[in-house]
């Protein structure tokens, strides 16, 4: 009598989606798309800085992931709607939007920085607004997609210096919430909330009050990847599970 061999049980496959990120050339987003291919995606990377993008998406292939990149400036509606259109025209759907570019210009509301205000403005809240803009029609058309957006604890309170950079993340979760509200249950939101994070974000801030807070503040940070695997548990998650937020910060940040 021969041994009876258990059942073997089919391995459990990763729907492969398709997912644009912007801000995909450093930091969150960078980890982010290389999260999502190594889980099965095919993730299509976009950034201003080309020689950086196609880096990222190099690595990417390298991994056995599959990437591509196109340059995108997220302020520029008319070029965030043709990157949109043409991946779609390419692979047939765009499954998930990554909305990840971000500026994080902090200094005293004293300063009179407005120039640093508007590019705030205009790349944390414009920028996500683009990106709702293009991927939505294809989404609703398609009776399924998700919208995945970075904020920031940031979203969550307020401290010196970073006032108008605090009010441009509470819009985004205003926003993306409100949107969560309209769409129908096919469309998923998913808002990822960073605390302290290793990235280039600091290194952009001017004003020497609010550069020389930052370094202490951020003596305790985690690494990008942290983000980039919260962002693919929620991709992950099946259809009928819509998870709305995820905070992810270092232990050691205190608030």
């Amino acid at each position: 009598m021969t041994e009876q061999q258990p059942e073997q049980q089919p391995e459990q496959q990763t729907e492969q989606k398709i997912v644009l990120v912007t801000g995909a050339s450093s930091g969150i987003g960078d980890a982010t798309a290389r999260e999502l291919a190594a889980a099965g995606h095919h993730v299509v990377l976009t950034a201003r800085r080309a020689d950086r993008l196609e880096e990222v998406a190099a690595g990417i292939r390298a991994a056995g992931g599959r990437a591509s990149a196109a340059v995108l400036d997220v302020t520029d509606a008319a070029a965030f709607r043709a990157v949109v259109d043409s991946v779609v025209a390419e692979h047939g759907r765009l499954d998930v939007l990554v909305a990840n570019s971000g500026v994080m210009l902090l200094s005293p509301m004293a300063s009179l920085l407005t120039g640093e205000w508007d590019r705030m403005v205009d790349v944390n809240v414009k920028g996500v607004l683009n990106g709702i803009a293009a991927a939505l029609p294809h989404f609703l058309r398609s009776g399924s997609g998700h919208f995945v957006t970075t904020a920031s604890v940031g979203a969550h309170e307020v401290v010196p210096t970073a006032a108008v950079y605090c009010a441009t993340k509470f819009a985004v979760w205003a926003l993306v919430e409100g949107l969560r509200q309209e769409l129908p249950p096919s469309v998923r939101v998913t808002t990822v909330t960073p605390g302290v994070v290793e990235s280039e974000l600091a290194t952009h801030i001017t004003d020497p009050t609010a550069a020389e807070a930052m370094v202490g503040y951020r003596r305790t940070a985690i690494a990008p990847a942290a983000i980039g695997r919260a962002v693919a548990y929620a991709v992950a998650e099946p259809a009928d599970v819509d998870v709305n937020e995820i905070v992810v910060r270092p232990t050691g940040q205190r608030p």
